[in-house]
């Protein structure tokens, strides 16, 4: 029995709190995310147009297949996580590619996280209401 070796990128994407790990393997363009289709996992459409954007740029969309697996944060930090784990997948398959997702902007990652909440106070930033009297 002779198994076919099939070539299978690794890369790694967090967004927030959420981290995704991307499995790309050349294929017909199926998205499995956490064992379910895509359509499945984001409803959104917004956040399924946000996973395309790395494969419309570089005009792979319906060429590979990717396999993610996604964990904590929510459903936005989740989509933003994939799609820069999708960037970094595809440009480790092809370090041509760099260039174009460097220019839109897919290739760095937002670090923006939630702000701490301090002692003393309501929130992060907010106070408790002053008096006076």
């Amino acid at each position: 029995m002779t198994q076919r070796a099939v070539e299978r990128i690794y890369a790694t994407g967090r967004r927030k709190s959420a981290s995704a790990r991307v499995f790309m393997s050349p294929g017909t363009g199926q998205i499995t995310i956490n064992r379910r289709p895509v359509e499945d996992y984001f409803p959104r459409e917004s956040q399924r147009i946000l996973l395309h954007v790395p494969l419309d740029v570089t005009a792979l969309a319906g060429q590979v297949d990717l396999w993610v697996t996604v964990r904590g944060g929510g459903p936005s930090g989740q989509a933003g996580a994939v799609r820069l784990g999708i960037a970094r997948a595809l440009e480790k398959q092809n370090p041509d590619f760099r260039p174009s997702l460097k220019k839109a902007g897919l290739l760095t990652r937002d670090s923006r996280i939630k702000e701490r909440k301090k002692y003393g106070q309501r929130g992060a930033r907010a106070r408790f209401q002053f008096s006076k009297r």
